[in-house]
């Protein structure tokens, strides 16, 4: 299934399961019950969301304004330094444990919605990701069962404001400015993607591929993800993690190389779809 979270004409929140280049919405109904994608999962309701859709209106993606498919998650885990390429790109050791921080969920927009590259700074990057959202709660995960913890997958564009982040050897600064990251077009159930490690990712700028790599390459693999942060706080239904981009980010191109207004940034993931935004300036 490829579950979306859009915005109707009439301003109203909705969801649905994208296929055939058409929406199949679930209805009023179904979210009298269920208001939204992470109430879906928390109540393991995917298959009553496959019979609501399949019976549900049809809806042209254009017409509806594309969200997060988790509007609404209650953390967002970032991994940094996690591709082996970036790694080496930075002139890093490999971490010998996961390198964790935290985005906002106003930091994130959907699929064709416009990133804003604040006022205070023209240092905006760019970091296709791969982003997996937990389905089964869980604390002190193993790695043998944290797969079965795992509900889909997603395109995630971690956008950083660079000179913010290197404030401080913290990275929430440079990486919560609001309408700076982006999640979609969808949520793509695991069942689709068994072995998410032979996809592979590539992002563009202005049609000009920035990175490309094998998911394989990851430093800690998703099972040893979810171990480590499930040590640390419980995972829950909906809980986002972006598991980290590989080389090519702007800042380490010579010369550095940022978004800009008038850009198109595109974030795409073999199996699941691509992600596009265009980029603004504050207002």
């Amino acid at each position: 299934m490829r579950i979306c979270s859009y915005m109707l004409a009439n301003g109203e929140a909705s969801f649905g399961l994208y296929a055939d280049g058409a929406i199949k919405d679930a209805g009023q109904a179904f979210r009298a019950r269920y208001p939204d994608i992470r109430a879906v999962l928390t109540a393991g309701a995917l298959p009553a969301l496959r019979e609501a859709a399949a019976g549900g209106e049809a809806l042209d993606p254009k017409a509806v304004r594309m969200l997060p498919p988790i509007t609404n998650p209650d953390k967002i885990l970032c991994i940094g330094l996690n591709y082996m390429t970036h790694i080496r790109e930075t002139g890093r050791d490999k971490p010998t444990k996961p390198t964790i921080f935290t985005r906002y969920p106003s930091s994130v927009i959907g699929d064709g919605q416009e990133l804003i590259r604040p006022k205070v700074s023209d240092w905006f990057d760019f970091e296709g990701e791969l982003a997996f959202v937990i389905g089964k709660r869980g604390r002190a995960i193993p790695a043998s069962r944290a797969m079965e913890h795992v509900a889909g997958y997603s395109c995630f564009n971690d956008g950083s404001i660079r000179d913010f982040q290197r404030h401080t050897s913290q990275f929430w600064a440079g990486k919560n400015f609001d309408a700076t990251g982006s999640m979609g077009p969808w949520l793509v159930t695991s069942d689709e993607l068994p072995d998410i490690t032979a996809q592979t990712m590539t992002t563009r700028l202005n049609g000009e591929v920035m990175q490309h790599a094998a998911i394989s390459d990851l430093a800690f693999d998703i099972p040893t993800q979810i171990e480590y942060l499930s040590t640390v706080t419980e995972l829950l239904p909906g809980d986002i993690v972006a598991t980290g981009t590989p080389s090519g980010v702007g800042l380490f191109r010579e010369p550095k190389l940022f978004m800009k207004p008038g850009d198109r940034i595109e974030v795409e993931i073999s199996g699941i779809g691509t992600l596009v935004n265009p980029v603004v300036d504050e207002a």
